[in-house]
């Protein structure tokens, strides 16, 4: 089961392997994202970030999708990543069971442009990246922007309205 479907452009890293994996009890991790797909040293980085005991699999946004609709996908403990509301937005669409929860956690940092509006601290997003989560709150209204479980929750419609 999906427990989890978070934004979060570094993908595999110290939130999900300390916080997010116990706080979720997971059993595994899915990197939906077509560039660590076919980058063997990325997949080798994020499989030795993941926690002990929790799985890694690393593939590309359509082979994720594959995975995630597989029968044997519902007996595990799961929480996708992708790094951009974009690509949450084709895994939601793609998945024949939705996410229990969709999370925004740290996007539009690492690769800015210049036109991004900062959402939260962790979150900037360029307007093509606030259309797509008007369309994904479409579909999950109970998107919520937060970095660690023990961190504030911002309700992702609370921060549209807020937006000019």
């Amino acid at each position: 089961m999906i427990l989890s479907l978070r934004v979060d452009e570094r993908l595999i890293h110290g939130q999900i392997a300390m916080s997010w994996s116990k706080a979720l009890n997971l059993q595994g991790i899915v990197v939906a994202n077509d560039e660590a797909a076919i980058d063997d040293l990325q997949k080798m980085s994020l499989k030795m970030a993941a926690p002990n005991g929790v799985k890694a699999i690393i593939l590309s946004v359509s082979d994720a999708i594959n995975l995630l609709n597989d029968e044997r996908s519902k007996k595990m403990r799961l929480m996708v990543i992708t790094t951009t509301i974009k690509d949450a937005l084709v895994v939601s669409d793609g998945i024949n069971e939705k996410a229990e929860q969709v999370n925004i956690g740290n996007a539009g940092k690492m690769h800015p442009n210049g036109n991004e509006v900062t959402m939260t601290k962790e979150v900037r997003l360029i307007p093509e990246e606030i259309e797509n989560l008007k369309e994904l709150i479409e579909v999950y209204p109970d998107v919520f922007f937060q970095g660690t479980p023990n961190m504030e929750k911002h309700m992702g419609k609370d921060i549209l309205k807020d937006i000019k």
